[in-house]
């Protein structure tokens, strides 16, 4: 045998040799990070959005920073945490709706799942879900060019009654993985609407970026309200919420909250896009405590179903009637 042919020989057998004995994590490690450019645009942009599912602890951190009237003074940082499950509910390849669950302390030693807020991710959307003022949401038409390679976040409150949708891109550059949305008005969080504060609403930019630890949200918001008729921008806020993969809670307590619950929010969930499509939006009393008037009535019915004091079929039907009512759909 040639001495050519015979190092190439000594060599693929020695390669074939490691790639038997090395495990897929190493291999996956010794692939140069430029690898993930192979993949094309959109199912990179999709691998992107599916790398926020799983468990994390996760820390949420809000500061108003400058304020913009003179007798304004920002209020004090709010830092808080707990455990969050981030699950994948549906993937139907341009659209990814990830539903978060918090898992906190009950009190009694026992762990509480509160079904969090929902984020649906779809790609080049025709029309998106945006906030218009206060209890309005309207079904915004989007252009052809403007969507083009786009996706679109939509954040629903914890009873899947709307919060704000926005429209940004998926980008690779200098290392780092980000998804950046244009400026999106929306409502008051709990945080601040409990304070009865001057300020009525927000205009913001939201930010995802991937971590070697799990991922990050960023925004960067102005709160706006009215005086003397004209819109002011009262503060400026900047907030941070990290989520940081850890599988140290129970888990399992989330999981069998969504396995009782979900066929009944899959429901919920089509009574609002419905109630959305025919009133090409959607016009809601917003309520400091919950988000919404409807929060209170629909994630009761889930706890209800979970203690098996209602059936789902029951709990579905009168879900749809204080959604009509509310939407004006009755």
């Amino acid at each position: 045998m040639p001495k050519t042919m015979l190092i190439k020989t000594v060599a693929f057998a020695a390669l074939g040799a490691v790639l038997l004995v090395t495990p897929r994590a190493a291999l996956a490690q010794a692939t140069p990070a430029s690898a993930a450019r192979v993949l094309p645009a959109f199912e990179q942009d999709r691998q992107a959005v599916l790398a926020m599912a799983g468990e994390f602890k996760v820390r949420f951190d809000f500061r108003e920073t400058a304020a913009f009237v003179a007798d304004y003074t920002p209020i004090a940082p709010k830092v808080s945490g707990g455990y969050e499950v981030v699950r994948v509910i549906e993937d139907s390849g341009r659209v990814i709706r990830l539903q978060h669950l918090l898992v906190v302390d009950g009190g009694d030693g026992k762990p509480m799942v509160i079904k969090h807020w929902r984020q649906d991710w779809a790609y080049e959307p025709a029309r998106i879900l945006t906030y218009a003022g206060p209890g309005k949401w309207v079904l915004k038409d989007i252009p052809e060019a403007a969507r083009k390679g786009r996706w679109s976040q939509t954040v629903w409150q914890t009873d899947d009654s709307p919060r704000y949708g926005g429209l940004g891109r998926w980008t690779f550059e200098d290392g780092a993985t980000r998804w950046i949305s244009e400026e999106t008005p929306r409502p008051l969080a709990r945080r601040d609407a409990v304070r009865k504060p001057v300020y009525g609403w927000y205009v913001g930019t939201n930010r995802h970026a991937l971590t070697p630890a799990g991922w990050i949200h960023e925004q960067d918001n102005a709160k706006i309200g009215l005086r003397d008729g004209k819109s002011v921008t009262f503060v400026h806020e900047v907030v941070l919420n990290t989520y940081s993969r850890f599988g140290g809670f129970d888990v399992a307590a989330a999981d069998s909250y969504w396995a009782g619950t979900r066929e009944y929010w899959a429901e919920v969930r089509k009574a609002w896009d419905e109630a959305a499509a025919k009133g090409k939006g959607i016009s809601l009393e917003e309520e400091a405590e919950a988000g919404s008037v409807t929060g209170p009535t629909l994630m009761g019915l889930a706890d209800e179903i979970l203690k098996g004091e209602k059936t789902t079929k029951a709990a579905i039907a009168e879900a749809r009637q204080v959604i009509a009512e509310e939407t004006g759909g009755l």
